[in-house]
């Protein structure tokens, strides 16, 4: 894997001419117009990429995008990839790893999520402070030690400097937002309610299907990890006559919503970064 990562990142080089992201951004299901908000100088589509897969997702506009945000460079993925695709975990996260050895300081992951918390409500922003995996671990497989330790410490997914960062940020524009655990699944069902109450016992505020890949395999390369859920559901965990079924077309509805409050947040939260030390 270390030499397909080396021959994307020489294509990615070329492309963008030499440019040094400082700062790597995953946008979720609905959030690729989070794209606005950056003063793009290259865009590069995840199909002209070696050895990218291909976003099939329905809100996921399938392109990396090199740019600034307050004048700090970043790269974005607009759209990523999923176990339900039928890729498998090294495809899912070679885009984090291509991130890392671009030289990245932090990371900053977002998603849309179903809420279990009964006090979250839809449209809520949850800054994620830490994560249940129940997929297959990305790192099982033979090890490289270029990537990380055989055996990451977990104790701290969620980098505290920036999640306290961003709710000093929250708190001066007068943005809501929660903290909690958000758990993956596989998908690509949603929850049936015994599950939305199983998830919810074993402590998970929101649930998705996407996200914790990505964080093991930026930890494993001791890098600082923000993750934020748009809860763009409540999940039905008592089994309870619905009047909206959850489709994707809601999920990102609800999203779009709440979308220019993330962009101040995450924009902010770019600005100020620079007080922190990586």
């Amino acid at each position: 894997m270390y030499d397909k990562i080396l021959t994307t990142i020489d294509y990615i080089r070329l492309k963008t001419k030499e440019f040094n992201p400082e700062i790597g951004i995953v946008l979720g299901s609905g959030l690729g117009g989070l794209a606005n908000g950056i003063t793009v100088q290259h865009t590069i589509p995840y199909s002209d990429i070696p050895n990218f897969p291909i976003s099939t997702v329905k809100g996921h506009e399938g392109q990396m995008l090199f740019g600034t945000i307050a004048g700090r460079r970043v790269v974005a993925m607009q759209g990523r990839f999923h176990f339900y695709e039928g890729y498998p975990m090294s495809a899912i996260t070679f885009p984090i790893r291509v991130m890392m050895q671009l030289g990245i300081k932090f990371l900053i992951l977002s998603n849309a999520a179903g809420g279990l918390n009964p006090d979250f409500k839809v449209g809520d922003i949850m800054i994620i402070t830490d994560q249940i995996h129940t997929m297959p671990n990305p790192l099982v497989g033979p090890h490289d030690d270029r990537f990380g330790d055989r055996f990451p410490d977990m104790s701290e997914p969620y980098d505290k400097r920036l999640i306290r960062l961003a709710d000093d940020i929250a708190q001066e524009k007068g943005i809501e937002v929660q903290h909690g655990v958000y758990c993956s699944t596989t998908g690509p069902t949603y929850e049936t309610p015994a599950e939305c109450r199983y998830f919810r016992i074993i402590g998970a505020d929101t649930i998705g299907m996407s996200t914790t890949p990505e964080v093991i395999v930026a930890r494993q390369g001791k890098l600082p990890v923000f993750g934020l859920s748009i809860v763009s559901d409540m999940g039905n965990i008592y089994g309870e006559e619905k009047t909206i079924t959850i489709t994707h077309e809601e999920v990102i509805k609800a999203v779009n919503a709440v979308e220019p409050k993330l962009i101040t947040l995450i924009t902010e939260l770019i600005r100020r970064s620079k007080e922190i030390k990586f």
